[in-house]
């Protein structure tokens, strides 16, 4: 069963080694603005990319999208779960709460700060 976490939690559990924080919208979303430190998981491509970006199939995985609507993150942590990820989590609110909540946004342009 797909576990969901609130903003609260991924805030408690970002920046620990043990926690990756993943995108699943496409790159050009990411590039733009993703919540500081995320790695870019498309949905659609977590079958060629996860062995890459996420060796350890152990790590505690959370996945966010655009917003509660968006189905990307839902169907990224799923397949991810498929794949053999044994801690996979879903920021379903995503990158709208987060921004909504007045939290950062970083750019792939590291001298930029998106909002």
């Amino acid at each position: 069963m797909l576990k969901t976490v609130t903003r609260s939690y991924v805030q408690e559990r970002l920046g620990r080694p043990q926690v990756v924080l993943v995108e699943a919208l496409p790159p050009q979303c990411w590039a733009d603005a993703h919540i500081p430190g995320a790695l870019n998981l498309p949905h659609d491509q977590v079958d060629e990319l996860a062995h890459s970006l996420l060796p350890d199939r152990d790590v505690e995985v959370i996945v966010y999208c655009a917003n509660g609507p968006c189905a990307n993150s839902s169907i990224a942590s799923r397949r991810l779960e498929q794949l053999g990820y044994t801690h996979v989590a879903d920021y379903e609110l995503g990158k709208e709460d987060w921004a909504e909540a007045g939290l950062p946004l970083e750019s792939a342009d590291p001298g930029a700060t998106a909002r």
